[in-house]
């Protein structure tokens, strides 16, 4: 197979180059040209956002296209309307974020957000049509939720890690078996090139079954991972949101129980997994993804269009120093 990906330095993109290396595919990389190069791929610079941006893209052919793109749609209009005759197929990773206030069990069907907007979901679903509009059901929708795993540049699975290796009490937001719904993003991208290789289109929910994981065992399986000794402090959620803490930014991957936790931890994947999707173990991705940290020479890198994740030092340490002083400890 020859495949070509937009992107390909970082976490989603990296995974994909690099489960496509280990098939022995013929890879194809189109990027600034900022990571150090991969010496098995072919590397092609260019700036999506610029108008000469696709032109080393010209005169290739490849079997499939992998992007992530998720800003400005009118990038994914040009890229697919450049490669409509020279692909085979278009695989646009999007996300769950495109649907409409999604209610536990949501499928495929759920409405998405609808009318114009610079928002994230809104942007993601122009995409979505986008390549839609030109490969028709030749372009896989994969709509992702939580991705985790090594290379992650979002921070919220690094931050928790990096947290429970410096030990002491650590902030744990319950309840402890609060279900969590996400996909490694190296599964992720083995569905997607196989699914597009057998000629699967459409879109597809493309995370693990609810309750493949729970924040409890996340959390444990951080601690052996970094083989701390760690304490976790388990509060309940109304007692963080009365301390003010925001869920999913300050305390990563943690959404209280309620319906934006059931809009992204409860829907049935049921059309994705028949069509092949697996999930690794908590403790694979857990494991692999600290691996990954020590490896690393310098800090975690984090994308530069995302807002920083976790709750800061002293913030944590006041709100222990009060549930403490409450409890008379």
């Amino acid at each position: 197979m020859k495949l070509l990906v937009l992107g390909g330095s970082d976490f989603v993109g990296r995974a994909a180059v690099e489960h496509a290396l280990d098939l022995e595919w013929d890879v194809t990389v189109l990027n600034r040209g900022h990571a150090l190069p991969n010496p098995r791929v072919t590397a092609l610079r260019g700036d999506r956002r610029a108008v000469d941006g696709l032109d080393a893209l010209r005169n290739g052919h490849w079997d499939m296209v992998f992007d992530t793109w998720s800003s400005d749609p009118t990038v994914v209009a040009q890229s697919a309307a450049m490669l409509a005759d020279r692909t085979g197929s278009y695989i646009y990773v999007s996300s769950r974020s495109v649907y409409d206030t999604p209610e536990a069990g949501a499928t495929e069907t759920w409405p998405t957000v609808q009318g114009p907007g610079e928002d994230y979901a809104r942007q993601k679903v122009a995409g979505e049509r986008a390549a839609v509009a030109v490969f028709g059901d030749r372009a896989l929708v994969v709509r992702a939720g939580l991705i985790l795993g090594p290379y992650e540049n979002i921070g919220r699975l690094p931050w928790w890690l990096n947290r429970i290796e410096r030990a002491g009490e650590v902030l744990a937001p319950g309840p402890a078996d609060l279900q969590l719904q996400y996909v490694d993003a190296r599964d992720l991208v083995g569905w997607s090139l196989d699914a597009a290789a057998r000629g699967l289109g459409g879109p597809y929910d493309a995370v693990s079954r609810p309750g493949h994981t729970t924040i409890g065992e996340l959390l444990q399986c951080c601690i052996a991972a970094a083989r701390s000794d760690a304490r976790l402090r388990w509060v309940e959620p109304d007692v963080l949101l009365a301390a003010g803490v925001q869920p999913w930014t300050e305390l990563p991957i943690w959404i209280p129980p309620g319906a934006d936790h059931d809009s992204l931890h409860a829907s049935d994947v049921s059309k994705a997994f028949a069509a092949g999707l697996r999930v690794r173990p908590i403790q694979e991705t857990v494991a692999d993804t600290w691996t990954w940290l020590q490896s690393l020479n310098g800090p975690t890198p984090i994308r530069g269009d995302r807002p920083p994740v976790g709750l800061p030092a002293e913030r944590e340490a006041a709100i222990l120093a009060e549930l403490g002083r409450a409890e008379g400890r």
